[in-house]
């Protein structure tokens, strides 16, 4: 059965999400404006980002005190405790350059699984939430992904400054070779919301962070995609958050990449 009604926790969680993304949206309609840096090549952060998780950080520590968190600007420790994993704004270069493909991350994680998922897309006015086990919600309503015109094969592939470039080009030219439309769109959120809405069949990223993926998996999962995240780990053997992986898809999807990912498993 479809659950109607969310729970405390994930709606007090949406109502913060809501309020970060208004604050996001000010900063987007007057980015000429704004302080932007370099974090390394083609990674950009703002002011707004470090306002919108200043922003969310004292919400989350008046509603939640009791919960840990991590930001991707101001950082934090990942322990099997609860906690709560923000992405500001991710796909800050499409943000600054106009682009509507950003979004407001905020995730829980506990025992470092996320268990609860929440995504506003600013721009297109849209705010999922999921919990694990307990399905989606799109702008408060319960949603269910759309399935039709499953034939029509599109997948989205993250990239990033680490990749190994001879090895995510073996990985693009055997995803095109099955037979899929390969679309990047150089936001991890942008890319597992649209699979979770059933836009494209799936997101795949070999190389991510907690932050990116923590609200998208959860709705992955309660899309029903198969969803696998798996972490790196440090050389003192410990889970690395820092440097993940990602992949949740339909079955055919899945099936796909088992030959061109054969080292992916889960956790």
């Amino acid at each position: 059965m479809t659950n109607t009604t969310m729970s405390a926790r994930l709606a007090m969680a949406s109502e913060i999400a809501a309020q970060a993304a208004e604050l996001a949206l000010g900063f987007f309609n007057r980015r000429d404006a704004i302080e932007v840096s370099s974090k390394r090549t083609q990674d950009f952060v703002s002011e707004a980002d470090v306002a919108v998780e200043q922003f969310i950080r004292r919400q989350l520590a008046e509603h939640f005190p009791q919960d840990a968190i991590i930001g991707e600007e101001l950082g934090g420790v990942l322990t099997d405790a609860p906690c709560w994993v923000i992405d500001p704004i991710d796909g800050t270069s499409n943000f600054l350059r106009g682009s509507p493909l950003w979004g407001v991350s905020l995730g829980l994680v506990e025992n470092k699984k996320p268990l609860i998922g929440i995504v506003a897309l600013p721009v297109l006015n849209d705010l999922f939430a999921a919990e694990s086990g307990k399905g989606i919600f799109l702008n408060g309503k319960p949603f269910r992904r759309d399935e039709r015109f499953g034939d029509v094969q599109i997948v989205s592939l993250g990239d990033s400054s680490d990749d190994k470039l001879d090895e995510a080009s073996a990985f693009y030219r055997g995803l095109r070779a099955a037979d899929w439309s390969v679309h990047c769109y150089r936001c991890t959120t942008i890319g597992m919301v649209f699979a979770a809405k059933g836009i494209i069949d799936g997101h795949l990223q070999r190389r991510t962070t907690l932050w990116d993926i923590a609200g998208g998996a959860v709705l992955c999962q309660e899309a029903g995609l198969h969803t696998l995240v798996k972490f790196a780990k440090t050389p003192d053997g410990t889970d690395n958050y820092r440097h993940m992986a990602v992949a949740a898809g339909t079955p055919n999807l899945m099936s796909d990449i088992a030959p061109l990912w054969p080292d992916f498993e889960p956790r």
